[in-house]
This record gives C-alpha cells, structure tokens and sequence, in this order.
C-alpha cells in the first residue's frame, strides 16, 4: 500500500496564503509524479498542478502566478504553496502521486491523498 497524507488545509482571507503538504508512504521504490487536484461542491475535479521527477511543472491558469509546487524526494512529499488566494480557490484539495512499489518486480502505483479543505472567505 500506498498511502497519501494531507495536511495544511484551513480558513484563509481572501489574499492571504496557506502551504499544503502531502507526504507518501508504504513500500515505494520511487515516485514519478505528483500533482495536487481540486474540487468545489458541484462541480468536476480539476487538476491544479503538476510536477515530475525531474521538477518540470504545469499549472492550470487559474493559479498560475499565484500557485507553486514543489517536492522534496527525500521525504516523499509535495507541496503547494499558494498566495495571493481568493474565494474561487475554495475547494476539497487532493493530492496525487504515482511511481513503482518496491518489490523483485516493481510495480506501478496511483494513489490520492485524503483531500484538505482550503475555504478563502472574509
């Protein structure tokens, strides 16, 4: 198993900033990429940004400029930061990571974190 923990989630005011975590654990061998997903009620999951191994990012236009992700592959663990936050960036935040298992013959995981909710209101 897998297993993705979330933390950082909370009450902001609009322009205000909060910085999730979400650190994987289990057998991992290694992980390819990550990514940090959002979801406001009634409406589609949609994906926030990206980063692989490597640290290439991608980020949808809503939060470029005002978003970052990062990882720290010795603790397994992305991160996002965001700023400049306002009431359309409330949501259910999950985070995502795929790799290998660790094993004789290593084999691929996807895995999602618990979700965080993020609520930017005065």
């Amino acid at each position: 198993q897998v297993q993705l923990v979330e933390s950082g989630g909370g009450l902001v005011q609009p322009g205000g900033s909060l910085r999730l975590s979400c650190a994987a654990s289990g057998s991992i061998s290694r992980i390819n990429n990550m990514a940090w997903y959002r979801q406001a009620p009634g409406k589609q999951r949609e994906l926030v940004a990206t980063i692989t191994s490597a640290g290439s990012t991608n980020y949808a236009d809503s939060v470029k400029g005002r978003f970052t992700i990062s990882r720290d592959n010795a603790k397994n663990t992305v991160y996002l930061q965001m700023n400049s936050l306002n009431p359309e960036d409330t949501a259910v935040y999950y985070c995502y990571a795929n790799g290998y298992r660790s094993g004789y013959l290593e084999t691929l995981f996807q895995s999602w974190g618990q979700g965080a909710q993020v609520t930017v209101s005065t």
